[in-house]
């Protein structure tokens, strides 16, 4: 099962399940800016406890690998957790959202697009992506996350919303990184 299947089968599992969710991470850039090799597919859901086995049951054994108790730590932590395809070695990153300020207002800034041919599906904002972005980058040093944000802004400049990423970026402490990526794109 490639990526591009592996998440058709995914969003399908989720529609089913009635569970918020959307495709952040390197899947979202790609749609706003340019694509480049992932190792992994990332959605930030809003998995309820009592879905937990449902969730787990959409991804059977032998085919799949999800551990119950890991997805269990994951949501009363507000963490994340892996569901694996292991003859592939594709893999999951199933992200709950934070429990602060910003991360309850990103499913609801989601957008519906077409991802590739035949699959659409929820992908955060613009906006979002970045700022997952700068979190990226501010916890790990990456600077794939600084090529991201800069693709997403020369390919979609128009649809981002400058002065809501610099708002989130001052209350999430992400300042410095965001203006330097601002003056490296805008040569100034």
């Amino acid at each position: 099962m490639d990526q591009h299947e592996l998440i058709r089968y995914s969003l399908g599992a989720l529609e089913r399940l009635a569970v918020p969710h959307m495709i952040v991470g390197s899947f979202a850039g790609y749609a706003y800016g340019e694509p480049r090799f992932t190792q992994d597919i990332d959605i930030v859901l809003d998995l309820p406890l009592f879905a937990i086995d449902l969730f787990c049951r959409e991804f059977p054994a032998p085919e799949f690998y999800v551990s119950a108790d890991a997805v269990r730590d994951a949501a009363r932590d507000r963490f994340q957790f892996n569901v694996l395809h292991p003859s592939s070695g594709n893999k999951i990153d199933c992200i709950f959202p934070k429990s602060d300020e910003w991360g309850s207002t990103q499913l609801g800034r989601r957008r519906r697009v077409q991802l590739f041919p035949g699959v659409e599906a929820f992908i955060a904002s613009p906006e979002d992506v970045i700022l997952g972005k700068l979190w990226y980058y501010a916890d790990g040093g990456s600077e794939k996350h600084l090529r991201d944000i800069a693709g997403i802004l020369r390919i979609s400049g128009d649809q981002v919303d400058r002065g809501d990423v610099s708002a989130w970026a001052a209350k999430l402490g992400y300042t410095e990184i965001w203006n330097a990526i601002l003056k490296k794109v805008d040569g100034g």
